[in-house]
């Protein structure tokens, strides 16, 4: 199977795999190469792949969407972390995604900002004799 972890402005991963466990809001799950064609939404966590050495890998996933169309598997995610060692994954991962909802955080907020100050101009023109 074909693994590929897509963020909004890259390909994050790409790789063959024989397997995959993934978790969902409901439950984890895992795919196999002759596994039917499967949606699944994903829950912030970790994915875990074994790769086409035999190896098993991590990735961090802040959630999103699985897709497994024939012999390809696509996830598309906000944000994913990638890594060999569970603990350092898992650490790594609370950290980034940590500083990512802050930025988001911080970005509302100024975007609340601005339309605040626009609404405030819009009513000073409608006072303006």
């Amino acid at each position: 199977m074909r693994l590929r972890i897509v963020l909004p402005d890259r390909i994050r991963l790409d790789v063959e795999v024989r397997r995959i466990v993934a978790e969902a809001p409901d439950g984890s799950f895992g795919l196999l190469p002759n596994h039917i064609d499967f949606v699944s939404a994903l829950a912030p966590g970790i994915l875990v792949y074994e790769d086409s050495a035999g190896r098993e890998r991590y990735a961090g996933i802040q959630a999103g969407t699985l897709v497994k169309i024939g012999d390809e598997v696509r996830i598309a995610t906000a944000n994913a972390v990638l890594g060999d060692d569970l603990e350092i994954l898992q650490r790594r991962a609370r950290t980034v995604f940590r500083e990512a909802e802050e930025r988001e955080r911080a970005a509302r907020s100024a975007l609340a900002r601005l339309e605040a100050q626009m609404v405030r101009r819009f009513l000073e023109l409608e006072q303006t004799p």
